[in-house]
C-alpha cells in the first residue's frame, strides 16, 4: 500500500470512518507526520517568496535608476557605477530610519519598525561587502533588456546576474574578487 504524505489525503481517508484516533496509533502518527510536512513546506514557500520579492525590488530599483533622465543615454555601466547604484538601493530607507531614531526618547528601546529597517540595512551591507547580487550592467544587451523589462518574475530568469562588492569589483560566488585575465588586461590597456 502506498504511503500517503499529504495532509489532505489523510484527512479525506479518515472522513468516512466513524472512529476516534488513538494517540499512539498508526493513523495519529500518519496525521502528525503529514501536519509537520505541510508546515515545513509552507515555511519553505514563504522563504522562497520573500527571497523572490527582495530580488524583484532590487531589480525594480536598478531599472528605475538606469531609466532616470541622467543615466538614460548611458549604454553600459562599470562595476563602480553598479556599486554606486547598490549603495543608493541600500540607503533607500535611511531617511525614515534617521527620523525614527530622532523621534525616540532617550533611554527608550527602539521601535519595531526601526529594528526592522536597521536589520534589513545591516543584512544588505553584509551582503554588499561579500558580493551583492545585481544585474550585469557591463553587458549592453542586459542593460537594454533591463530598461524594457516589464517587472515580472518571468523576465528575471533571462536577466544575467553578477555579484559586485563594496570596492566596485565583480565577485565570484560571493567570496573573492575576480581578477581580470591577461587577455582582458590587454583589452583594457588598449582602450
Amino acid at each position: 500500500m502506498p504511503v500517503t504524505k499529504s495532509l489532505g489525503k489523510i484527512q479525506k481517508g479518515l472522513k468516512g470512518k466513524k472512529f476516534t484516533v488513538h494517540p499512539k496509533g498508526r493513523k495519529f502518527q500518519q496525521l502528525n507526520r503529514a501536519t509537520l510536512r505541510e508546515e515545513k513546506i509552507a515555511l519553505k514557500k514563504k522563504a522562497h517568496n520573500e527571497k523572490r520579492s527582495h530580488e524583484l525590488s532590487r531589480m525594480t530599483f536598478i531599472q528605475s535608476a538606469i531609466n532616470s533622465d541622467s543615466l538614460k543615454e548611458k549604454k553600459v555601466f562599470t562595476y563602480e557605477d553598479t556599486a554606486v547604484l547598490i549603495q543608493e538601493f541600500i540607503a533607500r530607507d535611511d531617511d525614515e530610519l534617521n527620523e525614527l531614531k530622532a523621534k525616540r526618547r532617550s533611554n527608550r528601546p527602539p521601535s519595531g519598525r526601526q529594528l526592522l529597517l536597521q536589520q534589513k540595512r545591516d543584512l544588505e551591507m553584509e551582503e554588499f561587502k561579500a558580493g551583492f547580487l545585481c544585474p550585469d550592467l557591463t553587458d549592453e544587451d542586459n542593460v537594454v533588456f533591463l530598461r524594457a523589462w516589464n517587472q515580472t518574475f518571468g523576465g528575471l530568469s533571462t536577466l544575467k546576474l553578477i555579484r559586485v562588492n563594496v570596492d566596485g569589483e565583480k565577485v565570484l560566488g560571493g567570496t573573492k574578487p575576480v581578477k581580470p585575465t591577461t587577455a582582458e588586461k590587454k583589452d583594457i590597456e588598449m582602450s
